[in-house]
This record gives C-alpha cells, sequence and structure tokens, in this order.
C-alpha cells in the first residue's frame, strides 16, 4: 500500500496544502494567495484567518478521487511562525485545526512544526541538498533572518545570528511597490518592472554587526520618487540596495570562506538579486530556494512529515 505525506501551511498571505510520496515525489502542491483590495499594505490576521477557513476546503476539493487521502501516514502543520517559545499568529490556526482533524481521522502521524522550518525544508528540497548544519537567510514580506540551523528528526533547531533591525526586505519591497501602484504582494511585479530599468539611483546600505536596516532605504526611496525618479530605475535601485545589504549582512555574520549558506524566502525569487548574491559571495557554497519553493508553499512541511514518519516507520 503506498503511503503519502501531507503538509499544511497558512501564513499570512497564502494558503498551501502538498502531498509527497514516500520517495518524496511531489504528488500535490496547491495554494491559494489571500485578496488584499488595491492600496492596501496587508490584512488583519481576523480578515486573512477566515479567508484561511474558506480557502482550505477548495484546495481538497477533488483529492479524494486522487487517492492519497485515504492513504495518508503522516500530517504536519505550520502552527507557529518561528521554532521558539511564545512564537504565535491566529493564522496559523486554521491549518493546525485541519492538520489535527485529518490526522485524527486518518490515524496518521501528526507533527507540529513551524513556518520558517517549512522554508528552510522546501529549500533543501529543491536544491536536492541533505545539509545536517548550515546557514540560512530567510527574507520574506515577514521576516528577514540570519540563522544557524541544524537538522532534527522533525525540524531543525535555529540560532537567530542576525538580521533586519525594522522593517523586513519583504516590507521594503511592498511599501515601495505599493507607492509605485503595484499590486500587493509587490515582489513579482516591482522584479517584471527593474528588468525595464537602464540603471538605479544609490540608495544607503545600513548593516552594522549582522544587523540590519530597511527603513532608511525606504525613506530614501520614496523621496526619489517624489523627486520624479523613473519607476523602473526606482524598483531596480530596491532591488540593489536588498541584495548589498544581504552579502555585506552574510559577510559580518559568517565565519569565512566555504561556509554553506541556504537562501529562502519569497523575497528570493528575485532573479537579480540572486545573481548579485553569487557574485559577492562566490567563496562559499551558496544554494536559493527553487523560485517555485520561495514563496510560502507546504512542499516543506510535507517533507518534514515524510522524513518523521521514515525514520520509525522505515
Amino acid at each position: 500500500m503506498s503511503s503519502f505525506f501531507l503538509g499544511l501551511d497558512t501564513s499570512c498571505y497564502t494558503t498551501s496544502m502538498a502531498v509527497l510520496d514516500r520517495g518524496g515525489n511531489l504528488v500535490a502542491d496547491r495554494r491559494q494567495m489571500l485578496q488584499v483590495k488595491k492600496g492596501q499594505k496587508g490584512l488583519r490576521q481576523s480578515e486573512a484567518l477566515f479567508q484561511h477557513i474558506r480557502n482550505m476546503p477548495l484546495l481538497f476539493e477533488g483529492a479524494g478521487a486522487e487517492g492519497f487521502c485515504r492513504e495518508t501516514a503522516a500530517v504536519a502543520a505550520g502552527t507557529r511562525p518561528r521554532p521558539e517559545a511564545g512564537s504565535y499568529m491566529p493564522v496559523f490556526l486554521a491549518g493546525e485545526s485541519m492538520a489535527r482533524s485529518l490526522a485524527a481521522g486518518l490515524s496518521a502521524l501528526y507533527i507540529e512544526s513551524s513556518h520558517q522550518e517549512g522554508h528552510i525544508m522546501a529549500g533543501l528540497w529543491s536544491a536536492a541538498l541533505d545539509w545536517q548544519d548550515f546557514w540560512v537567510f530567510h527574507v520574506s514580506g515577514g521576516t528577514t533572518e540570519i540563522l544557524q540551523a541544524a537538522r532534527e528528526d522533525r525540524g531543525f533547531t535555529v540560532k537567530k545570528a542576525g538580521g533586519s533591525q525594522d522593517l523586513s526586505a519583504g516590507q521594503f519591497i511592498d511599501r515601495i511597490g505599493v507607492k509605485l501602484g503595484l499590486p500587493f504582494p509587490a515582489g513579482r511585479h516591482l522584479e517584471e518592472l527593474a528588468r525595464k530599468a537602464s540603471g538605479s539611483l544609490p540608495l544607503p546600505v545600513a548593516v552594522r554587526r549582522r544587523e540590519i536596516s530597511f527603513s532608511g532605504p525606504e525613506t530614501r526611496a520614496a523621496r526619489y520618487l517624489e523627486e520624479g525618479a523613473a519607476q523602473e530605475i526606482l524598483a531596480r535601485s530596491v532591488e540593489e540596495c536588498i541584495a548589498r545589504s544581504l552579502s555585506l549582512a552574510a559577510r559580518q555574520a559568517l565565519p569565512g570562506p566555504g561556509e554553506r549558506v541556504l537562501f529562502v524566502g519569497g523575497v528570493m525569487a528575485n532573479e537579480r538579486i540572486k545573481g548579485w548574491l553569487s557574485d559577492e559571495l562566490g567563496d562559499m557554497e551558496v544554494h536559493y530556494a527553487s523560485p517555485a519553493m520561495s514563496g510560502d508553499n507546504a512542499v516543506g512541511l510535507a517533507e518534514i512529515a515524510r522524513r518523521a514518519w521514515l525514520k520509525t516507520n522505515g
């Protein structure tokens, strides 16, 4: 009998479910972005939670015919933002409730994990890496953190070694993107706009002792816009500021050449930022989550479920 492994994640902006088979092959990957009204910079937790509850059945419609629901051996849910005490957001209750109910009904193994661990595992899975100890840059709309990560049976232990003091890199992109009239979240749209640029404008890079600040760059970028800067040039300037900030933070945080570094999170889908980092950190072993696995997804959680089940069942 086949065994399947289910992951569920209900983050601030995406409802996600994914299924892997026993060999780690992707069987299903379904996501539904939450709706944000034009001009708004985000959602309240109560509104996001409501949308997750509404979206979750849509992701499962038709799943019974695919067979994996009846043969699910383990279910993992992102129940909190990070794997640390006190980490909590109401939106994750939607995925947790569904995962626990499914596991109980199917007599499947249930595993509580975190949104961040899902991102890390999705990065390893998509890059075909089997690292045990490594560095992670989690760069997204809600987080910009430098982490020391170590693999465990049911996920990872992580220790923060630096990151943003104020805005995350994704917030920087979204705030400027909204000012440019782009849809929210703005990452993909800002990248498309930046491709049209013939140059860039200087934005400050504020990195000190592994800590990054994006509030100053945001203020300067907004001023450029008020002064009439071309939108595509400003978009490229934001990309370059983020890339330069991350590479400088890596130099300050990591011991030296040869370190293994994984970049994950929605911002890391940006090809220009990745290209800059690969050039600047060429003496390190740098990998990225694939573009499809950079944004919020449940594939990493499904892989956490698979590995945990195989640990005890072979």
